[in-house]
């Protein structure tokens, strides 16, 4: 099949947040959405890019949340971090069933299920063409999975991290609740820091920045804009740089 765009990345790292697989139901996973990530994906594979993502496990489980009502923190984050092995394990099915090879690597030990996180290896899986989903965040609580995609994204040498969210881009306010908030084209990650946008906590935005790694935020629902981008497409959604 011919290609329409020579693509502007060869390696890629996409966020996808716990929550963004719910589809429309108020927990869980969504058949639907992952179908349709799955063959997104495999789009982007098929013109000749490496694919890693990191996943969260906010539609099953809140570490942060239950910790707030009393539970111990440490126990609370290592239940979130198996939350996100979970949502690794369907998405890989997902994929796999489009016909693309999948490794689950987990910075937890889990050897039943997936692998263990070894950078090495990671970067193997990529260049052979496979997907590789990183869960269990670092394997360390207190660090978010904003965090995890940051570091990993340093870690594999990724061209472009992406944030796949539920609105077009980065605003000036939350546009749900501020209809003339105005949507940023571009940002640096200072302007990001200084203004508070809570784009991705200052965790992963200072690594991000201090490592040159560029960040896009995109409308995960809008229809061949994961596609768009990754050929050059700088008008979807928001892109900061270091």
């Amino acid at each position: 099949m011919p290609m329409t765009a020579k693509p502007a990345y060869q390696r890629i790292l996409l966020k996808l947040s716990g929550e963004a697989l719910m589809g429309s139901g108020e927990f869980g996973i969504s058949p639907e959405v992952m179908s349709g990530l799955a063959h997104e994906i495999k789009a982007v594979i098929d013109s000749g890019v490496q694919v890693a993502l990191v996943v969260g496990g906010g539609n099953i489980f809140r570490g942060e949340g239950l910790a707030r009502a009393g539970m111990d923190r440490v126990t609370g984050d290592h239940m979130g971090m198996l939350a996100t092995v979970i949502n690794a394990l369907a998405l890989q099915d997902a994929i796999e069933r489009v016909g693309l090879p999948v490794r689950v690597q987990s910075a937890l030990r889990i050897n039943q299920v997936c692998e263990d996180y070894i950078r090495r290896r990671a970067v193997r899986h990529l260049e052979k063409g496979r997907v590789v989903i990183f869960s269990a965040g670092t394997g360390n609580p207190f660090f978010t999975t904003d965090s995890a995609a940051a570091l990993r994204a340093v870690e594999i040498n990724a061209d472009l991290l992406l944030k796949a969210t539920k609105v077009d881009g980065i605003y000036t306010a939350d546009p749900k609740k501020h209809p003339d908030a105005v949507k940023y084209q571009e940002l640096t990650y200072d302007e990001a820091l200084s203004k508070r946008l809570g784009v991705m906590d200052q965790t992963a935005m200072v690594l991000c920045r201090d490592h040159g790694i560029k960040l896009c935020v995109y409308d995960m629902d809008r229809a061949g804009a994961l596609q768009a981008i990754i050929n050059g497409d700088d008008t979807i959604g928001t892109r900061v740089y270091a």
